[in-house]
């Protein structure tokens, strides 16, 4: 017996490697991994084989009673979005003055932070595709975000999610840009690690785009010249669109009441603060302590069972109000959101539980804590990561020193433990 993976697959497999091919499409649901986590070596076939059963049982009970409030609530979050965006840009016309100024900034933030996180992430994962609504599907839909949604759609639903945190199979895993586990090997670069994220942050959307065309994949010829010029293509018409939309029409008609300037500096504002949030949120859903990075060979006889184990131990939650899980685009249940990545969000909240439960039951650690706390451990991890291991090891007679340690890391050298 097969059982599909959930979420958006086989779109574009031409520029899949011939490995890559073999993961995507079905999982059985029989057996047993070659290599299990760490985390999860305490458990038998049968039991992954049961646990499997459970978790797939909580996804056929939403499956069975999703409906007109879910499509109800969807349809109203886009309204929302909507005219927070609106709101905010009028706002912004009579930007000169403080208060129209300060008010355009939080529409404008409010709206895009709606659109990105609630509504086009969850909207191209396909959450909504039961309806039927061709403006709300995941074939049709293009968010407001640089990066274009199909090309997005394939770096995310197709690769991040089926190889969650899988060292060198999920490139999500520092963006090829961070140092974000000790099992990737020390490079010079990394050494600006803090600095590149700090970048990064307010600059989330161009970061994603760039990282969407996959430049990396055309040199070592898994993607092929002529799909990243077709993406590049694309990439370029989305980009000119959105500063017409942003940073020219808006401010454009702003100067009509002498606040272009002011427009132009809130529509800035407002992508960034956007951006600034959606990276947070992104990178404590599976850069915290206590998340777990993979081995390819796990990937090894993967049952279905073991996927499920993969996203729950590579993924962390966030713990918030109902509110502050809408504006995260319940990304703060990111643990949910990996298990089930086509079930409608708003129903995250309610599963949630039931998966905790499954978790304790079988011995398996559930990540989860507040914002502050996920986000301070995730900028330390990426300061600490910064420098080479061997730095931050004690040596037995207090020499040579972490200085020593990284200029010999720096000329490639290895230092010696001991004087």
């Amino acid at each position: 017996m097969t059982i599909t993976h959930a979420g958006v697959v086989e779109r574009r497999t031409a520029v899949y490697t011939e490995s890559e091919k073999k993961r995507t499409g079905v999982l059985p649901t029989e057996g047993g991994a070659a290599v299990r986590p760490k985390a999860a070596a305490h458990l038998t076939d049968e039991q992954v084989e049961q646990l499997g059963r459970e978790l797939d049982a909580i996804r056929d009970e939403v499956l069975a009673k999703r409906g007109a409030a879910d499509a109800a609530y969807i349809r109203k979050m886009i309204k929302i979005a909507r005219t927070c965006d609106l709101a905010g840009r009028t706002a912004l016309i009579f930007g000169k003055h403080k208060p129209m100024f300060v008010l355009g900034v939080a529409g404008v933030s409010m709206g895009k932070i709606l659109e990105n996180m609630e509504i086009g992430h969850n909207v191209l994962h396909g959450q909504w595709d039961w309806m039927r609504d061709p403006d709300i599907h995941s074939t049709t839909w293009e968010w407001d975000f640089v990066a274009p949604a199909r090309g997005w759609q394939h770096t995310h639903n197709d690769l991040h999610h089926t190889y969650t945190n899988v060292m060198g199979k999920d490139r999500d895993v520092g963006y090829n840009i961070l140092r974000i586990s000790d099992e990737q090997p020390w490079q010079k670069r990394d050494i600006f690690n803090p600095i590149v994220n700090a970048f990064l942050a307010p600059t989330f959307e161009w970061g994603i785009a760039s990282y969407d065309l996959e430049w990396d994949q055309v040199q070592t010829g898994a993607k092929s010249r002529e799909q990243f010029d077709k993406d590049l293509e694309s990439l370029k018409a989305k980009a000119v669109r959105q500063v017409l939309k942003d940073y020219i029409a808006t401010p454009l008609v702003a100067t009509l009441t002498g606040s272009g300037k002011w427009s132009l500096a809130g529509m800035i504002g407002g992508n960034m603060v956007r951006n600034v949030w959606a990276h947070s949120v992104i990178f404590c859903g599976h850069f915290p302590d206590e998340v777990d990075v993979f081995t390819e060979d796990v990937l090894d006889g993967e049952t279905r069972g073991d996927w499920y184990i993969r996203q729950m131990l590579g993924s962390a939650n966030l713990s918030g109000s109902p509110l502050f899980h809408i504006l995260t685009g319940n990304l703060s249940h990111q643990i949910e959101h990996h298990l089930f990545p086509d079930l409608p969000s708003n129903r995250y909240i309610e599963v949630a539980p039931k998966v905790r439960e499954i978790c304790d039951r079988y011995n398996l650690h559930y990540t989860t804590g507040p914002l502050g706390t996920q986000l301070a451990q995730t900028w330390k991890k990426i300061a600490k990561l910064s420098l080479p291991d061997e730095f931050w090891e004690r040596h037995e007679s207090g020499k040579p020193g972490k200085w020593e340690v990284l200029r010999d890391a720096w000329k490639g050298r290895t230092t010696p433990k001991t004087a």
